[in-house]
């Protein structure tokens, strides 16, 4: 009984590592920072988010692409890292940058009608002095949402 729960457990790892692995990336900047951005345009993708990852670089990210600008809201639920959200207009500039804490259930949102929305580290944005109003490059290589 034991070994069929751990190759259970041991299976989902791995689709949900498989799932994560199948995300394209792409590179994006801020300021003369690079971000190495993993995609998530799908609706599948969106979903999944950072969920359940349990390390992510200095310089990585993810970058949420959404159909339509809207007042998009972020949470962490299952996310066990400290994560900050960038909401972009679509240019690429900065809306608002929130600080969210891990599994919780928090509404985190745009204050206008966003675009896209870039997590990285807690603190991230900060530590480089990127703010509100500054732009995000390299979108315009971004795949659309679907």
């Amino acid at each position: 009984m034991k070994i069929l729960r751990l190759a259970t457990l041991l299976l989902g790892l791995a689709s949900s590592a498989a799932a994560l692995a199948q995300m394209p990336r792409m590179e994006l900047t801020a300021g003369f920072h690079r971000i190495e951005a993993e995609v998530a345009a799908t609706q599948a993708d969106r979903m999944q988010g950072l969920m359940q990852r349990r390390n992510l670089g200095p310089n990585q990210g993810m970058l949420f692409i959404f159909p339509q600008a809207q007042r998009h809201c972020m949470w962490m639920k299952n996310t066990v890292l400290p994560l900050s959200v960038a909401f972009l207009d679509e240019e690429g500039r900065i809306l608002n940058i929130r600080d969210m804490q891990p599994q919780t259930e928090n509404n985190h949102c745009a204050d206008t009608p966003a675009r896209f929305a870039l997590e990285m580290n807690q603190g991230w944005f900060a530590a480089k002095g990127i703010k509100p109003g500054m732009g995000i490059g390299g979108l315009q290589r971004a795949p659309a949402a679907r």
